[in-house]
């Protein structure tokens, strides 16, 4: 009776090897990946902010750095010792490296086949997103839209429209991985909520329209992002990663027809209106390589 008791034990060990990994986390310090964007960063409201051509680019390029120091700071008071961060936002070049941790290792510009998510895996503990905003069919958020403001009108897996914070916590969920914390507007930290589940949540700004905000003063963004993250991460264990049923159906709108009758050239792409086509996937990891596909190919890049 207890040889087969035992036998049964180690089976069972066996058949979930992820089990023993996350305890030798928990012994060695959590493992983090931040993914961090702008939009959602305290005080943004317009392309002044987000761009190089902006007059206050160079000055928001610090508050997002700040915003990512701040998580940093709550995470190592929470266990973490290990941190991959990811350069989300434009071109991918936006945070000032020098001024993160020496310990810290940063994804920088594109392409990437897991685009805001480059090099998560299955060793990381939790995920936290940084300055997001609402996805494109949102009617409200600052800045709302999902990938591509001038080219998408919607993203949809599996019959459902996704903001960035659904396919990025779809691409975390796929390794196990749970998101724990998401922080900017009001209006994207509660879409990533409704998606996602009951995660801890930063509100650094309360939106008014698409290019007005009322905003908390960045210092008092920094504090509150602090005291989150290391709250969520706290409380890790209640937490559970997001996953989506494979295979996978994207539909994606584009504002413009073109797109949609090009890309239905693939024989795997079905147009099923004049502006939307349908991809199916084996699973987040295909979607994502699509994805990054559909918006990043040109014949013309060099070199």
């Amino acid at each position: 009776m207890r040889a087969s008791t035992t036998a049964a034990a180690i089976a069972l060990l066996i058949s979930i090897p992820w089990v023993g990994a996350a305890a030798q986390h928990r012994d060695d310090g959590l493992k983090l990946y931040i993914s961090a964007d702008m939009e959602g960063v305290v005080g943004a409201v317009t392309g002044e902010q987000l761009g190089p051509g902006g007059f206050e680019y160079e000055r928001f390029r610090e508050f997002m750095t700040n915003e990512v120091l701040a998580a940093i700071r709550g995470a190592r008071a929470a266990g973490v010792t290990e941190i991959l961060i990811s350069d989300s936002h434009g071109n991918g070049q936006n945070l000032l490296i020098d001024r993160l941790p020496a310990d810290v290792t940063v994804v920088r510009s594109w392409p990437r086949p897991l685009a805001m998510m480059e090099g998560i895996d299955s060793s990381f503990d939790a995920v936290i997103f940084v300055g997001y905003h609402a996805g494109t069919t949102n009617p409200d958020g600052v800045r709302a839209h999902t990938m591509s403001s001038a080219r998408l009108a919607d993203v949809r897996l599996n019959g459902r429209s996704m903001p960035e914070g659904g396919i990025n916590a779809a691409i975390a969920g796929h390794f196990g991985v749970p998101v724990v914390l998401v922080t900017g507007d009001d209006a994207a930290v509660r879409e990533v909520q409704e998606v996602i589940g009951d995660i801890e949540g930063a509100v650094v700004k309360w939106n008014v329209s698409f290019h007005a905000a009322r905003t908390l003063v960045p210092e008092a963004a920094y504090a509150l992002i602090e005291r989150r993250a290391r709250e969520a991460l706290e409380r890790l264990d209640e937490f559970e990663p997001f996953r989506l049923d494979a295979p996978i159906t994207l539909d994606v709108r584009f504002k413009s027809y073109r797109p949609s009758q090009v890309l239905a050239y693939l024989p795997i792409v079905e147009r099923t209106d004049a502006h939307s086509i349908r991809y199916v996937g084996a699973d987040i990891i295909e979607i994502s390589r699509f994805l990054a596909f559909m918006l990043g190919y040109d014949s013309n890049a060099q070199p």
